[in-house]
């Protein structure tokens, strides 16, 4: 019986795992889901405790999908201990490659192959570049492919679901910590935040808190959460300039009690006096006007 509260001791919970191992806490609960990777040990409160055996695992399976396995395979491999299979696909994890087969994933209407390729590049690259390099690459495909014609409605959609769905995941509890506060929100009208939701993640990467009121957020609304969240600045995007002419002049009031950024098609389009365009979003350029804190 004394040896079970020493094993107890040498476990661990889910998020010093991820710590430890470099691999994001969602993407170890899904490749617990999706492969049986680790079998955690559980308290009478539900929560993970992982041993010291389950970290080598998480680590190995990160390194094989680092190499370009599958993410299936690389799951049997790293259980068993074994090696990558020598001469991976050239360029598998090149981030025009992933952005392809994302694509196909979600115009298939594959969530689970989606999610798997998702996995894969959060474990084998920075979450910056699949921000910067692979969502936006392969949303944009998608949008030019229903344009043209090759792409419908329903795929876009479900598209935007799938990878809105999974970067709100990932956002799960950016306004936690003690850096400044950013307000980010889209104008009233504007339905399109997958860029600002990546723009949000971004600036969490560098140490600040983000407050995210979503999609079609009313002036009023606005106003009032700088009132009560008094945030270091606030951020909104627009992709219609007339979205943008509608509110400018309550923009411009905003914009004299906290600093302003507007991000979208529609900043270069129509500049707002006192109110700060960004080029890109989500681009580095864009983040770069904030810094770190």
């Amino acid at each position: 019986m004394s040896a079970h509260p020493q094993q107890e001791q040498e476990r661990v919970r889910i998020g010093e795992l991820s710590r430890r191992t470099g691999v994001q806490a969602d993407t170890i609960r899904a490749w617990e889901r999706r492969y049986g990777l680790v079998e955690p040990r559980r308290t009478s409160k539900g929560y993970r405790l992982y041993s010291s055996a389950d970290e080598a695992v998480v680590r190995a399976m990160r390194e094989l999908t680092a190499k370009g396995v599958a993410a299936a395979e690389a799951a049997a491999l790293a259980r068993r201990g074994a090696e990558a299979p020598p001469a991976p696909s050239v360029g598998a994890l090149d981030p025009a490659a992933q952005a392809h087969r994302l694509r196909r994933a979600l115009e298939a209407f594959d969530e689970e192959e989606a999610n798997a390729i998702l996995d894969d590049c959060l474990a084998g690259l920075s979450l910056a570049r699949v921000l910067d390099d692979i969502v936006p690459a392969a949303m944009a495909e998608i949008g030019s492919r229903w344009r043209d014609g090759e792409a419908t409605v329903a795929q876009e959609h479900f598209a935007s679901s799938v990878v809105r769905g999974r970067l709100l995941g990932l956002a799960r509890g950016w306004g936690a910590g003690a850096g400044p506060l950013a307000l980010l929100a889209c104008l009233p009208g504007e339905l399109h935040d997958l860029g600002l939701i990546a723009f949000g993640l971004s600036l969490r990467q560098r140490g600040w808190r983000i407050a995210y009121l979503g999609a079609d957020t009313p002036l009023e609304t606005l106003d009032d959460a700088v009132t009560r969240l008094r945030p270091r600045v606030v951020v909104v995007s627009a992709s219609e300039p007339e979205r943008l002419a509608a509110v400018a002049n309550e923009l411009r009031s905003l914009a004299m009690r906290v600093p302003v950024s507007v991000g979208g098609r529609a900043a270069a389009a129509l500049p707002v006096e006192g109110v700060t365009p960004l080029d890109g979003i989500a681009s580095s350029e864009a983040l770069d006007r904030f810094g770190s804190p």
